[in-house]
C-alpha cells in the first residue's frame, strides 16, 4: 500500500469509526441545548425547538371540553402535574418519561408521532411516551381526538393515529367505524369509550397543561423537565432524555 493511500484510508476509517461514536455513545457530539428555566411550574425549563402547525388564534380549542371553569381544571393539574403529564410512564424504571401533544390535523405531528412512537418501540430507546390529544384545528379535531384516545384503551393509538392522520378523509362517524373494522378493533367499545367521562376528563386536562405551559401549536412535547414546542429531530430528543437522564429529571416531580 502507498502512502498516499495509507493516509486516504486512515481517514476514511478515523471518520467511519467518529461517525460510528456518534450513533452508539450518548453524549458524544451532542448538540448544544440553550435551556430557559420556567418560573411556573418550578423546576421546569423550555428548549426553543422546531415547526408547530399554529395558523390560528391560539386560545382556539384550548377551552375544556365539559365547558368546566379554566381555573378549576389547572388548580387539579397542578396538584400533580407530572401525573398528569406522564400518566403510567412515570414509574416506568429508568425510562425517561415523555407527553407527546399532537392534533391529527397537524402536518408536523404526522412525522413527530410516528418518529417517538418507533423509538418508544426500539428495546433500548430509554423513553416511555405518553400520548395526550390537543385538537385545536376545530371540531373534527376534537372527535379524532376522543376516537384516538378511546382506540389507545384498546392499545391501538400508534396506528389509528397515523391512519388518522395520513387520511384525507375528515373524522365522520361512518369513516371512524370504517377505520375502527379495518384495524381490527371494537368499533362498540370505541364508540363508548369516546363519550364516557373518563376521556373528556383527559382531553380537559390536556388543555390545561397546554395553557400552563402556554402551548400554541402542535406538535409539543415534555421530556422529563423539559418543555419543548414545535417538531424536533430524533438526535435532539436523543439529546435532551441523555441529559434528563444525567441530570436527574425525577427531581422536579418530587418537589411539587
Amino acid at each position: 500500500m502507498t502512502s498516499q493511500r495509507r493516509r486516504t484510508f486512515l481517514v476514511v476509517s478515523g471518520l467511519a469509526i467518529l461517525y460510528a461514536g456518534f450513533r452508539i455513545v450518548p453524549g458524544l457530539g451532542r448538540e448544544d441545548l440553550d435551556f430557559e428555566e420556567i418560573d411556573d411550574p418550578v423546576g421546569f425549563r423550555r428548549l426553543a425547538a422546531g415547526k408547530s402547525s399554529a395558523g390560528f388564534d391560539p386560545f382556539f380549542g384550548l377551552e375544556d371540553p365539559t365547558g368546566n371553569n379554566h381555573a378549576e381544571a389547572e388548580s387539579r393539574v397542578r396538584s400533580n402535574i407530572c401525573a398528569t403529564l406522564y400518566g403510567d410512564a412515570l414509574g416506568a424504571g429508568e425510562d425517561v418519561p415523555v407527553a407527546s401533544f399532537s392534533d391529527s390535523y397537524c402536518l408536523y405531528c404526522r412525522v413527530q408521532t410516528k418518529r417517538l412512537a418507533d423509538m418508544e418501540a426500539r428495546s433500548a430507546s430509554g423513553i416511555r411516551v405518553a400520548w395526550h390529544e390537543l385538537p385545536l384545528l376545530g371540531e373534527t379535531s376534537t372527535l379524532a381526538a376522543k376516537a384516538a384516545l378511546a382506540a389507545r384503551n384498546q392499545g391501538s393509538y400508534p396506528a389509528f393515529h397515523e391512519r388518522l392522520m395520513k387520511s384525507p378523509f375528515q373524522a365522520t362517524p361512518e369513516y371512524l367505524q370504517a377505520l375502527a373494522d379495518d384495524i381490527g378493533i371494537d368499533h362498540s367499545q370505541l364508540t363508548a369509550d369516546m363519550n364516557g367521562e373518563r376521556i373528556l376528563l383527559e382531553l380537559e386536562n390536556s388543555a390545561a397543561v397546554a395553557r400552563i405551559f402556554t402551548f400554541i401549536g402542535t406538535p409539543a412535547m415534555v421530556i422529563g423537565r423539559t418543555v419543548i414546542q414545535g417538531e424536533i429531530s430524533e438526535r435532539t430528543i436523543q439529546d435532551v432524555v441523555a441529559r434528563e437522564r444525567e441530570e436527574g429529571w425525577v427531581s422536579v416531580c418530587q418537589q411539587i
